[in-house]
């Protein structure tokens, strides 16, 4: 039976949508396929990890309006697809639990497993709280924080981004227990407060799949579960069950010393230093003094790298250390031309600033070197 025949982007577009989040091997082989259903003329594809559902759809040009579903191996499909020319037609047809890809003179022949046998999330109907954005916006304020994210933390709370809605603004706050990101922005409709813990997973699929428009993105918060709608994407997941540091306790409010610089002057200075960090411990030394910052680092093989920069600093002499990818990571999410950092004393956390923006704040702590 004929499932779909299109051409090769109608199909690859959607897909591409769905399997960022399908793992190649996995303990049940059916949640490495994606699931084909098709519904008079349009075609819907879900993929789920049991933690995260992504559903998406196309429209076909297929005058067979039966209900049908399949699933078949997502990476394999997509794999075949983009190997296609551009503008090829496409046709899947099932046949004998097989699911024949043609196009052109080629021809391929995939394994499939039963439709019914597609373990779906079950979502909740009922919204706790429902705001809409650009989806520009959203993707700013993900990306300018998500790097703080801890990965495969025993503390499984912070393997993932906190969203705190509360009284006319979307906060998103990261943390790793080293340094912490928050970026907070003004949103109409937004009353009382709610907060979820989204899945590390969850917030680097949203940060591929939204795009830089103003075309808008729902975000429902539901029982357990956080819904986001967009284009004709739908990302569905669970969210994390704990309770998040509190992060308006870590960040300073009453530093003394501090100097505004160029972003890219002080990334440039960083990165060339680097090369000579330790690779383990990546310890880098700032040492400031009455209008000048000395960066410095060395290795095991006693190798040493140093940069001098001029800056407008008149407080107290500083040598300070830090995990200088800590440092580059926040240089390398921001776009702004300046950058104000902020110390207290050698055992103190760094606060790293926009000139003129109270909504972006990041703390990073200090290292022995």
């Amino acid at each position: 039976m004929i499932l779909v025949q299109t051409d090769r982007d109608t199909l690859l577009k959607p897909l591409q949508a769905v399997t960022g989040i399908v793992e190649r091997r996995h303990t049940l082989p059916i949640l490495s396929n994606v699931l084909i259903e098709r519904q008079s003329g349009t075609l819907g594809l879900v993929a789920t990890d049991l933690e995260i559902q992504v559903t998406t759809s196309a429209t076909t040009e297929t005058a067979e309006q039966k209900s049908a579903a399949v699933t078949v191996a997502a990476k394999k499909l997509q794999d075949i697809l983009r190997s296609l020319p551009e503008g090829t037609r496409v046709t899947l047809e099932t046949k004998d639990a097989r699911l024949l890809v043609k196009a052109g003179k080629s021809r391929f022949s995939l394994q499939t497993l039963p439709s019914e046998d597609f373990p779906r999330l079950a979502e909740s109907t009922v919204a706790e709280a429902t705001v809409t954005m650009p989806q520009r916006s959203l993707r700013a304020l993900l990306l300018r924080v998500q790097y703080a994210m801890a990965q495969q933390d025993i503390r499984y709370y912070l393997n993932g981004l906190l969203l705190v809605l509360e009284d006319g603004s979307l906060r998103v706050v990261a943390t790793d227990g080293h340094r912490l990101g928050y970026v907070t922005q003004l949103l109409e409709g937004v009353s009382g407060r709610q907060e979820v813990i989204l899945p590390r997973k969850a917030v680097l699929e949203l940060v591929k799949l939204l795009s830089e428009s103003d075309d808008p993105v729902k975000l429902e918060l539901l029982q357990n579960q956080v819904r986001f709608t967009f284009d004709n994407v739908v990302l569905v997941s669970k969210v994390i069950d704990g309770k998040f540091p509190d992060y308006a306790r870590v960040i300073p409010t009453n530093y003394s010393k501090h100097f505004a610089i160029d972003r890219l002057v002080f990334q440039q200075a960083l990165q060339r230093a680097a090369i000579l960090s330790n690779e383990k411990f990546r310890g880098v030394r700032l040492v400031m003094t009455s209008g000048g910052l000395r960066i410095s680092c060395t290795n095991t093989e006693q190798e040493e790298a140093q940069e001098e920069l001029e800056i407008d600093y008149a407080g107290d002499a500083l040598d300070i250390g830090f995990n200088v990818t800590y440092l580059l990571d926040v240089l390398n999410n921001l776009s702004t031309e300046q950058i104000d950092c902020a110390f207290g004393d050698a055992n103190s956390s760094a606060l790293i600033t926009i000139p003129g923006d109270l909504d972006f704040k990041y703390v990073v702590m200090p290292m022995r070197i």
